[in-house]
């Protein structure tokens, strides 16, 4: 019984239902808000409707309890005979009709919308975050921006429960509060509309200091929680340079300018308290007074003083709720605002609106006069031009800051260039839609992280279509299927099912680098760009897989990029950058019969690999 109540209230809203989703989100918060309630206003009218039902029921209640004392002050003389139908259905009122719109008020407020309303957000605001680019990504701490995504739906639902259990419930009581009193005497009115505007007074000198203080506590915990995952994320870093003590110091930074501006939030919240006892001492002396005074002079029975009593004493318990609520009301609004800084966020690099999927040819790549510099004067590409044709090698050589990354990334879109274009089998990939691009590029990079998954899953990433047979033989061609058979985590699970770690640190960097080759075999993609493909594996290993990786590239184009210039030495074509351009291009053996800039990296090279001065990038 109770479970299907449950399930109704609860399946009201549906946190998943389809939306329209834009690249550019209300800036404005009460906007923002409003925009995502959009599915709950049915829901958000119910439950206003009910909350001042509570208030008039409860309200009700304190004056009819001035009408018993009245009652009783007759004597018990026929009180059963002439008031016992009175009391029957006033003891059905509270047993049955107060109970059922405090359970409706609250099911609606706790199990429809507190349930989905932050999941609706968390949701949502996932889906616009993982929307944005590689380069809004690059510049933001992860940690932060998960925080802020954590942080922000229960900010949400607080503000949400705030309005109804608290705001619309006391705006209805202060309401009948006065008709209440007004009906028992007119002038006790003036003492409670006193009162109330002092209160609202106190209220506002609150909020004005309150939400600036909440955002600002709200921005220094979203800091300290970026510098404690970035400490963590980087461990491996922390310990092999013996900084622990530094971490600590960066971390305590962080951790006492949290305390700051907790610390000024909490002078707000005393001096509010302060303020408050010395008003509601006002309520309780001036309309209970005032009450007895008018008993005194025959103006008013003993059940108007009882009424009035039990009213302030009702709104001075109150009194302190509704400013705590009010205040958490404005201080969640501050935390809102906050992770609006990055939830809504306008998603800069988006697919045109007549984007179409990539028609795929042979894989040909033209590059047309490509520029750009991060949004800077300097680095990056200038003037890049270069044509891969169908099925062509073509190795990437220069040193760090040359611009290899850059135009990998250019070529992914994971930025949309300054300047110029990228062409693949003659359509401009600024006019596809990300994701077409994407699914038709194979990448192994010198940075192999994986998922916090299982193997299996890891692998499967590269095409989750894939069965099991051809996942286990794209791990056998890279080399991984002997060692995963032998893993073991933490849980106990093993081989295929055994996890990997956050960025897979419970591999070797080899083992990663073996399932993220294992992966991009599973994807099959035409084209195929290797980044420092084997950088992270011992000779041995990399011999062995070889003859794998030139499997892997046959019939695709293939760009390559590799600090060891004998594993490109192969390659159809070189291709030299330097400052951001293109400055060699032609064979291995041509280009050391020219005696140029390649020349002179193979010359200075030992054991296959750039000197020390010749250091290639690892990102840029």
């Amino acid at each position: 019984m109770f479970s299907a109540f449950f399930r109704f209230f609860e399946n009201l809203v549906d946190p998943y239902t389809p939306y329209d989703e834009t690249d550019h989100p209300p800036r404005k918060l009460f906007s923002f808000i409003y925009e995502y309630a959009k599915p709950f206003r049915k829901v958000f009218i119910a439950t206003a409707i009910f909350s001042i039902l509570a208030a008039i029921v409860e309200l009700w209640l304190i004056g009819y309890m001035g009408r018993l004392v009245d009652l009783l002050d007759l004597g018990p003389e026929g009180f059963w005979a002439e008031h016992g139908v009175e009391m029957i259905l006033v003891a059905i009122f509270l047993l049955t009709v107060r109970p059922a719109v405090q359970i409706v008020g609250m099911a609606l407020l706790h199990n429809t919308v507190m349930v989905n309303f932050g999941t609706l957000i968390r949701w949502r605001s996932h889906r616009h975050v993982l929307r944005q680019s590689v380069g809004w990504f690059e510049n933001d701490f992860a940690g932060r921006i998960a925080g802020r995504i954590m942080q922000t739906p229960p900010a949400a639902n607080e503000v949400v429960f705030q309005l109804f259990d608290a705001i619309a419930y006391a705006i209805a009581y202060l309401i009948g509060s006065a008709v209440l009193l007004g009906d028992a005497d007119p002038r006790l009115i003036l003492p409670l509309l006193i009162w109330a505007a002092l209160y609202a007074f106190l209220m506002q000198w609150v909020i004005r200091r309150i939400e600036p203080a909440s955002k600002a506590s709200s921005d220094a915990r979203s800091q300290l929680t970026g510098r404690v995952v970035d400490s963590y994320t980087n461990i491996h870093s922390v310990k092999m340079f013996a900084h622990n003590a530094r971490e600590i110091d960066y971390a305590r930074e962080a951790i006492e300018e949290t305390r700051q501006t907790v610390r000024k939030e909490m002078r707000l919240y005393t001096l509010m308290d302060l303020g408050l006892t010395v008003l509601n001492g006002y309520l309780i002396v001036a309309v209970a007074g005032w009450a007895i005074a008018l008993w005194l002079q025959g103006a008013a029975s003993p059940g108007v003083v009882a009424a009035a009593v039990a009213l302030v004493l009702r709104l001075n318990a109150m009194s302190g709720w509704i400013m705590w609520a009010v205040s958490n009301f404005f201080q969640n609004l501050g935390v809102v605002s906050e992770g609006m800084e990055t939830i809504a966020q306008p998603v800069t690099l988006v697919d045109r609106p007549q984007s179409r999927d990539l028609a795929l040819g042979n894989g040909r790549i033209e590059v047309e006069g490509l520029t750009h510099h991060y949004g800077r004067k300097t680095g990056g590409l200038q003037d890049v031009s270069l044509t891969v044709e169908p099925g062509e090698k073509v190795g990437l050589v220069g040193r760090s800051g040359a611009g290899k990354s850059t135009l990998v990334k250019l070529l992914l879109r994971f930025y949309d260039a300054e300047a110029g274009r990228i062409l693949i089998d003659g359509q401009d990939i600024s006019t596809l839609t990300q994701d077409s691009l994407r699914r038709a590029i194979g990448v192994v990079q010198q940075d192999s992280s994986l998922l916090h998954r299982s193997v299996r899953d890891n692998i499967l990433y590269g095409n989750p279509e894939a069965s099991e047979e051809q996942m286990i033989e794209a791990a056998r061609r890279a080399e991984a299927h002997e060692f995963i058979q032998r893993l073991q985590d933490n849980k106990g699970l093993t081989g295929y099912d055994a996890l990997v770690g956050e960025r897979g640190v419970k591999l070797s960097g080899g083992q990663r680098q073996r399932i993220t080759l294992a992966r991009v075999m599973l994807k099959d993609a035409p084209i195929l760009v290797l980044d420092e493909a084997t950088s992270a594996l011992d000779s041995e290993v990399e011999a062995a897989i070889q003859d794998t990786l030139y499997g892997m590239m046959e019939g695709k184009t293939v760009i390559a990029i590799a600090h060891r210039l004998s594993t490109i030495a192969q390659m159809d074509r070189i291709v030299v950058m330097d400052h951001g351009r293109v400055v060699e291009d032609g064979s291995h053996q041509a280009l050391l019969d020219k005696g140029g800039i390649y020349a002179g990296l193979w010359a200075r090279q030992s054991g296959g690999f750039l000197g020390e001065g010749d250091e290639v990038e690892a990102a840029e």
